[in-house]
């Protein structure tokens, strides 16, 4: 197994298979009611969500060719993520009990910012199965960066450098992020890797055609080029601030590795405190131990959880990572900088 961070990855666990410890705290989350539906709290933020959407296109329309539009291009970005969170609770069944709703809410949420609901689900179960491995997980298998010194030594050319100073390029490829997310959707559904391809693809050419004929109809190209460019860079940093913080730089697991499900999912993921505000920013995902132990739970009832997952690791010695957000990047950077050292070295040592 290996370790690419300071925290014991192995604290008196279990021999394989001992599902003990997990059936004991799911007892103790279920018996407080944690795993119950939240339709109010869905039904007021879905519509909230999508009044405000609706609102900032109005806007956008009564504000016309300006470069004031600059500002509701963070508008949207900021919403654009708030209905990804929605889309990720429903791929997670948080919302409803049944699959169909859940997965209708989904799409439509995915067609309105221009994602593969099917794509994003498969892609995100397997990252849920195997959260930090090395070989499974592919969240850390990104050809951008490197996450273990084994992936940079594996990095060539251009890639290559980009590994060697990933801590400081680490937020201006965010800025891609967006970017990156459409065109794989768009990948995904041209090889129909996706159940419903003829479904998502009417989706993604709806969201493409309406967005383009907005754009273009109310502002000048140049405008429009800009507030496309913002927009989607605006996004893209978004979503891959909401995300990084909650892997990244936590211990990377190898094939062979002994860890229960408990202790792989609560020693790969790490928490963010911030209160109201960190869970309306980050969508509930700040809460990452309790959304991996309980995938479907919704989304408010994570903070509850917090409490009796925390008091449950520190009674059987399993490592809780929880810091503050802006602390969290500092994790995340130092583990960046940490895996491009050697490629840094041997370029010192050539030169």
């Amino acid at each position: 197994m290996k370790l690419t961070t300071t925290p014991a990855l192995d604290p008196g666990a279990p021999p394989p298979g001992t599902g003990s410890d997990f059936a004991e705290l799911s007892r103790l989350v279920k018996s407080a009611g944690l795993m119950r539906r939240r339709r109010r709290y869905y039904a007021w933020k879905i519509g909230l969500n999508l009044l405000a959407f609706a609102g900032g296109w109005v806007a956008f329309a009564f504000l016309g060719n300006s470069w004031w539009q600059l500002f509701l291009a963070a508008f949207f970005a900021m919403m654009f993520t708030q209905l990804s969170f929605i889309g990720h609770d429903a791929g997670h069944k948080q919302i409803f009990r049944g699959r169909r709703a859940n997965d209708a809410t989904g799409m439509v949420h995915g067609g309105l910012v221009g994602l593969s609901y099917g794509w994003w689900i498969g892609t995100h179960n397997k990252h849920h199965a195997n959260p930090n491995h090395e070989d499974e997980d592919p969240d850390v298998n990104i050809a951008a960066l490197a996450f273990t010194r084994a992936q940079s030594g594996g990095k060539r050319g251009f890639l290559r450098w980009i590994a060697k100073y990933q801590a400081i390029l680490f937020f201006p490829l965010l800025l891609l992020e967006g970017l990156n997310l459409h065109v794989s959707s768009v990948v995904a559904v041209w090889r129909r890797d996706v159940k419903r391809h003829k479904l998502e693809a009417a989706l993604l050419l709806g969201h493409l055609a309406a967005y383009l004929t907005a754009v273009f109809v109310v502002l000048s190209p140049g405008t429009g080029f800009v507030f496309i460019a913002v927009h989607q860079c605006l996004w893209g940093l978004y979503m891959g601030c909401s995300f990084a913080p909650n892997h990244k730089g936590m211990p990377t697991l190898s094939a062979g590795h002994r860890l229960d499900f408990l202790r792989k999912q609560v020693l790969t993921s790490r928490d963010i405190r911030g209160g109201p505000v960190a869970d309306f920013a980050l969508g509930g995902l700040n809460y990452q131990i309790e959304h991996h132990l309980f995938p479907s739970m919704a989304r408010p009832n994570l903070r509850h959880a917090q409490v009796i997952v925390r008091e449950f690791c520190a009674r059987h010695g399993i490592d809780y990572a929880q810091c503050g957000w802006l602390r969290s990047y500092g994790f995340v950077l130092r583990h960046l900088h940490s895996v491009g050292a050697p490629l840094r070295a041997a370029a010192r040592v050539r030169s």
